[in-house]
C-alpha cells in the first residue's frame, strides 16, 4: 500500500501554502492589473466610438453647411447674372438711344446743310439763268422782278417730272 510519511504531508502542506501565498502575492496582482489594462483597453475602444460618432456628427454637419452654402452661392450668382443682364440690357437701350438720337441729329444737319446748298444754288441758278438770258436777248436783267420772273421759271422746271428727284425747295 501506499506508504505517508511525514514529508509527504509536509511537502503537500508546502505546496497548498506556496499556492495560497502565490496566489496572494502574485496572482490576485496580475489579475488585477489584467482587469484593469482590459478596462483601459474598453475605455479607450468607447472612447475611439465615440470619437468617431462625433466627428461623423461633425462631417455631417459640415456638409450640410456646405451644401446650404453652395445652394446660396448659386442663388447670389444667379441673382448677379440677373442684375448683370438687366445692366447690359439698359446699357444697349442706353447706346441704341444714344445711336438714334446721333442719328436724327445727324440728319437733321444733313437737311439744314442740303436747306442751304439748294438755297445757294438756287440764288446761283438764278443768277445764271439771268446771265444767260440777259445774252440771249441782249438786254441787262437786273432788277427785282426779273430775279423773281427767273425763280418763277427755276421753280417750275424743278417741279416738272424731268427734273429729277430732289425738288427745289424754297425760294430766293
Amino acid at each position: 500500500m501506499l506508504d505517508f510519511s511525514v514529508t509527504f504531508v509536509i511537502t503537500i502542506f508546502n505546496i497548498v501554502l506556496l499556492a495560497f501565498i502565490l496566489r496572494a502575492a502574485l496572482f490576485k496582482p496580475v489579475s488585477r492589473f489584467m482587469a484593469e489594462r482590459a478596462k483601459r483597453v474598453r475605455d479607450s475602444i468607447d472612447a475611439a466610438n465615440a470619437d468617431r460618432e462625433r466627428a461623423q456628427e461633425l462631417l455631417d454637419l459640415y456638409r450640410e453647411k456646405l451644401k446650404a452654402a453652395e445652394i446660396e452661392a448659386e442663388g447670389i450668382m444667379k441673382a448677379a447674372r440677373e442684375k448683370a443682364r438687366a445692366q447690359a440690357d439698359g446699357i444697349v437701350a442706353n447706346g441704341k438711344i444714344a445711336a438714334e438720337a446721333l442719328i436724327a441729329d445727324a440728319r437733321r444737319q444733313i437737311d439744314s446743310e442740303r436747306q442751304k446748298a439748294l438755297a445757294r444754288f438756287g440764288v446761283e441758278a438764278v443768277a445764271m439763268v439771268m446771265a444767260a438770258s440777259s445774252r440771249l436777248t441782249r438786254r441787262e436783267f437786273c432788277g427785282e422782278d426779273d430775279r423773281r420772273y427767273a425763280g418763277m421759271l427755276l421753280d417750275e422746271l424743278s417741279a416738272s417730272p424731268a427734273a429729277g428727284a430732289y425738288p427745289r425747295q424754297g425760294k430766293a
